[in-house]
């Protein structure tokens, strides 16, 4: 039988890197996607491990309302819809690095939420 190889110790081994987990939403697909592709491809850049971006769910907010105010007159109804998108990137990275990765200009419209998780 043969033997697998030996991986070497990587920086996550050592207990010196965090799993950081961002999570990006938005109204805006393509200003998620920018983003996305911005903080992905600086990461890559700093050779950090980068898992992502995971596209979650897309939640759909709706509202019916009747059309007339009083309530008289004809049944008539507004539909009403909002789509939250949103992204998952999961970093494993020190935290110092994690700080110089997300310093960058993100658009209006876009929520950024930070987890920081030892790996």
């Amino acid at each position: 039988m043969s033997s697998y190889p030996v991986k070497k110790p990587t920086q996550e081994a050592t207990g010196t890197s965090q799993k950081i987990r961002i999570t990006l939403s938005s109204r805006k697909v393509q200003a998620l996607e920018k983003a996305c592709k911005e903080l992905v491809n600086r990461a890559k850049e700093q050779k950090v491990r980068v898992k992502g971006p995971m596209r979650m769910p897309t939640k759909t907010l709706r509202i019916t309302t009747m059309k007339s105010p009083c309530g008289e007159g004809t049944i008539t109804f507004d539909r009403f819809e909002m789509r939250v998108h949103k992204r998952v990137i999961d970093l494993f990275a020190p935290s110092e690095l994690v700080k110089k990765l997300t310093a960058i200009n993100i658009e209006p419209g876009v929520d950024v939420e930070l987890t920081v998780a030892d790996a």
